[in-house]
């Protein structure tokens, strides 16, 4: 008892041991006579290094491997087992392994024991290769349909592994695997009750890996996919073969992948989710509900039925069953929050549930789906509530409570009271980051949260009024007195910089930021410094400025050379105004792809001349634009290691390591199911000037003047060809991109072309066709097509029918390859129109400035009345989709339902020059939206071309 409970206490760290030792302890397979005992002991430490990451070399995994071997002369069951365990893991490493084929296959015999043959089935699958297994393929269909359980699993299983490399053979077992679910099904429905306790968990085990297998087998074919799921469900799911849990929550799944992939079966294949609703098992209950409220587009009835099960959950007694249903409802909150709200008192209960995991999305879920009454008592069920759970869960429902803010913004104080107390309380980076992040939302889209009124004694009293400051800067200038996280200070104090000259009283902050260039490390002084010279340069008060300039004149003292560098040239700035106006004041900057493209392409075509560079032609975006675009690139570099703000500072130059710090600030907070990031406007532009200039037919066109952002899909996602189109034009030619997808696995095609026919002839001449050569079954290619515009100065508009032509060719089934005679065919596909929106590259601008400096130019304005629109918001999102200008000081979004004005900004190709617009728009229910739309441009036809583009 004693020797036992050692073992116990030492758990499985007793079987690791050193590679070497291990190795050397092999000699025991060669003993005679063998102890089974002692080489069990040894199989199992093999396992365990393999499993802990170590790494065995060819030659020792191979000695091992053929020592192991010599141990199938042994009947012991057990250490059989573990011989076939070690062999699975050794196989991958080792060489000649195919020389034990002849021992697996004896123990593959259906004479001998039954615990041998699924052993020898499943090291069979990893020891043979591709072209042996036409050799062995009747052991393997005799399995499949074999009476012992173990048996027929482990030879479904293998024909897993066996798929990748001989997927011809194995779909000749499709039939054996049919007859393996219904076989199983047929016993588990009308054997004996004791048979069925007796074999239900093995029978299901057999029924999912027969399932699966006819899946795999099939899924190129979805009219046999969802052939195959009719006939296994039964009407609606309340009948059919399957009677395993597991194998009906897989044919949910792939009748819900069928529904999203075939819209002629979505009714079907929903009906059939939704009778598996009333199963008798949770699983699939659950399974199916999950099922349907992930569906596209899914509506509230749709989600009547699913939403009860899942209510029904919430009182299990089983946190398994909890924790699936809140997971879901919290998923389902992000899209359809009314739906969920039935759910909202059951949810209540769950907030002081012992498994944290459920009361962390139970508080969360309410927090999408709660109305404005109830966030005072949910935030003091929160407050309550924060301080039993991991930092991992704080960052949740701090991220829920950064939407919420944005949705019931009247609740601003309660919750920024609530964010400035866990932001006191201790925490890592990540949690810190997100509170951060909530309140610079907070900021950035309420703008009530940025200053708020003082008690009458307080405005009287100077001493203490830069003591209370309830206000979201205010708790931002506390949190950076304690901040131990210089990435965190370096982003307030940049904020604070850019907020604190724009609030009625900016001098109380100064005190807060100075602070940091007395106690803080050089890259948040540097920062500092940075933020003190904007409130010089903003302000307009003269003692402010004052003040600053004595302060950066302290700061030329500092020991460090980036702070005395910064301090020297932001002195500079307080007495030189143009000099501010640029590097200050200005919120625009060039889109760094875009200059990039324009100087090479410049560099190239000029040839020693001395043309000047034309800066206006380059597209401008906001500096917040170019610092999304350095968090993306730099995401994934913050993502696997944080940054050494020591080992930063001291490489290169200071300054660089300060942004990087900035930068990286902000990179770690995108989640990590958010896939990466979609790339900005300027790097698309920046992949198609590229992409394009490896086209030898388009290299003497020059530089891409504009490409459409979002191609223009020409079919349905589902069609057999499936065309989207990218629009390109340059200085005296327009090239139409277009993207083909054939998703037909029988059919290849060949010299694939689009033929495009203008409606209005003489403004466009096509000059040629490059086609795609060879387009085989699920590949894509491009077809480029281009035009010459007739006249360079005008915009050529218009709309085009295309055909897609090719030459089409049957795939043999069994060599792959396609016939050599085909037939020539079409294929139509939708129009496509070129229109204003396709000449204008959007362009960041200070709309006041710019728009007062165009009054000389050319003006237009018209007035236009859009009764076909249903709201304020769909208006803007039209203008910006036909005129393919930038919105600006998000103006974008309507803050009014009845009246609003949108600003914009671009560039006309061609050197047409800049552009504003300002849409004025009304909305009456009924009447739809009256615009008032005036554009003032540089030259006569770029205003022009805007207004036609809405005429």
């Amino acid at each position: 008892m004693s020797a036992y409970k050692k073992d116990e206490e030492s758990g499985v760290g007793t079987f690791f041991q050193d590679k070497t030792t291990v190795i050397q302890e092999a000699r025991v397979f060669n003993e005679t006579p063998i102890s089974p005992r002692k080489c069990r002991i040894l199989l199992t430490k093999i396992v365990y290094l393999l499993y802990a990451g170590e790494t065995f070399g060819t030659q020792e995994a191979t000695t091992l491997f053929f020592g192991v071997t010599k141990l199938f002369q042994h009947k012991d069951s057990a250490l059989r087992q573990m011989v076939y365990l070690v062999i699975k893991e050794l196989s991958g490493i080792a060489e000649d392994v195919i020389m034990v084929t002849s021992s697996i296959m004896k123990d593959m015999q259906p004479n001998l024991e039954v615990i041998y043959r699924p052993n020898a089935i499943r090291a069979l699958c990893r020891i043979i290769d591709g072209s042996m297994i036409v050799g062995v393929e009747r052991f393997f269909k005799a399995a499949i349909v074999d009476r012992n359980t173990s048996i027929s699993s482990a030879a479904l299983v293998s024909a897993y592994h066996l798929h990748p490399i001989a997927r011809d053979v194995i779909k000749r077992w499709a039939n054996e695997a049919a007859e393996a679910v219904q076989n199983k099904g047929a016993s588990m429905a009308y054997g004996s009750h004791a048979g069925y306790q007796a074999m239900q968990s093995s029978s299901s085990i057999v029924q999912y890996h027969a399932l699966g297998l006819l899946y795999l087998i099939r899924q190129g074919d979805r009219m046999a996919v969802t052939k195959m799921i009719q006939q296994l469900s039964g009407a609606k799911g309340s009948g059919g073969i399957l009677r395993s849990p597991f194998a009906i929550c897989m044919l949910i799944r792939f009748a819900a992948k069928v529904m999203e992939e075939d819209l002629n079966v979505q009714r079907a294949m929903y009906e059939l989710i939704e009778g598996y609703l009333k199963h008798k098992s949770d699983m699939v209950n659950y399974e199916a509900a999950r099922a349907i409220c992930e569906m596209k587009n899914v509506g509230a009835n749709e989600l009547y039925r699913p939403i009860a099960v899942l209510q029904l959950f919430l009182s299990s007694p089983k946190a398994a069953l909890k924790f699936a249903a809140i997971r879901t409802l919290a998923k389902l909150a992000q899209t359809h929050p009314n739906a969920v709200q039935t759910c909202n008192l059951d949810m209540e209960k769950l907030i002081n549930d012992d498994n944290r995991s459920v009361a962390t999305f139970a508080i969360t879920t309410l927090l999408k789906t709660g109305n404005e009454a109830s966030v005072d008592r949910l935030m003091k069920q929160i407050s309550q509530f924060m301080g039993e759970i991991s930092d991992e869960f704080k960052v949740i429902v701090v991220n829920a409570i950064r939407a919420l803010c944005l949705k019931f913004p009247a609740k601003q104080s309660v919750m920024l009271n609530f964010l400035s107390g866990v932001l006191r309380d201790e925490g890592g980076y990540d949690f810190k980051r997100a509170v951060v992040e909530a309140i610079f939302d907070m900021i950035k889209f309420i703008g009530d949260s940025k200053e708020a009124g003082m008690s009458p004694l307080l405005i009287c009293s100077d001493v203490l009024s830069h003591v209370f400051m309830p206000t979201a800067l205010a708790q931002l200038c506390e949190f950076i007195e304690d901040c131990e996280f210089t990435k965190l200070s370096v982003r307030i104090l940049h904020l604070l910089g850019v907020e604190g000259p724009k609030t009625p009283q900016p001098s109380k902050y100064i005190r807060y930021i100075y602070n940091r260039v007395v106690l803080e490390n050089a890259i948040v002084r540097a920062a500092a410094v940075s933020s003190l010279a904007k409130f010089g340069v903003n302000v307009a008060d003269a003692g402010v400025k004052k003040s600053i300039q004595v302060l950066l004149t302290r700061c030329l003292d500092d020991v460090d050379d980036e702070v005395r560098d910064r301090a020297a040239f932001n002195l500079k700035l307080l007495n030189d105004e143009p000099l501010a106006d640029a590097f200050v004041r200005d919120a625009s900057t060039f889109s760094l792809d875009a200059l990039e493209s324009r100087l090479a392409s410049y560099v190239a075509d000029q040839e020693g001349a001395s043309t000047p560079f034309d800066f206006a032609s380059v597209p401008k975006v906001s500096k917040e634009q170019v610092l999304d675009t350095a968090r993306r690139a730099f995401s994934t570099f913050a993502s696997r290691a944080p940054v050494d703000t020591d080992l930063a500072r001291n490489a290169g130059t200071r300054a660089d390591a300060i942004n990087a710090v900035a930068i990286a600030s902000d990179a770690t907070g995108i989640a990590a199911d958010a896939g990466s990031p979609a790339p900005s406007a300027s790097e698309q532009q920046s992949a198609y000037a590229k992409q394009l200039a490896e086209v030898p037919e388009l290299a003497e066109y020059g530089p891409v003047l504009k490409s459409s952002l979002k191609p223009v899909e020409l079919t349905e996602r589902e069609t057999e060809y499936v065309v989207s189109c990218v629009k390109h034009v340059f200085a005296e030619h327009v090239v139409f991109q277009f993207n083909v997808r054939n998703t037909v696995d029988a059919v290849h095609l060949e010299q694939v072309s689009v033929i495009m026919s203008p409606s209005e002839e003489g403004e466009l001449e096509e000059d040629f066709i490059i086609p795609v050569p060879s387009l085989g079954p699920n590949s894509s290619g491009i077809v480029y097509v281009s035009f010459t515009r007739a006249n360079p100065v005008a915009f050529a508009t218009g709309s085009f029918t295309n055909t897609l032509k090719f030459v089409s060719k049957e795939v043999d089934p069994e060599s792959g390859e396609p016939e050599e005679e085909g037939y020539d065919d079409e294929y139509q596909i939708e129009e496509l129109d070129l229109g204003a929106g396709d000449y204008i590259v959007p362009s960041y601008a200070a709309f006041a400035t710019e728009w007062d400096r165009l009054r000389s130019g050319a003006t237009a304005q018209e007035t236009f009345a859009l009764t076909a629109l249903d709201s304020l918001k769909t208006a803007c999102d039209s203008l910006l989709d036909i005129l393919g200008m930038e919105a600006l000081g998000g103006t974008e979004a309507p803050t009014s339902a009845s009246v609003h004005t949108l600003n914009m900004s671009g560039l006309v190709c061609g050197g047409a020059g800049k552009v504003l617009a300002r849409a004025r728009m009304t909305y009456q229910t009924g009447k739809g939206v009256v615009l008032e739309l005036t554009v003032r441009a540089e030259q006569e036809s770029a205003a022009q071309l805007v207004i036609s583009a809405i005429a």
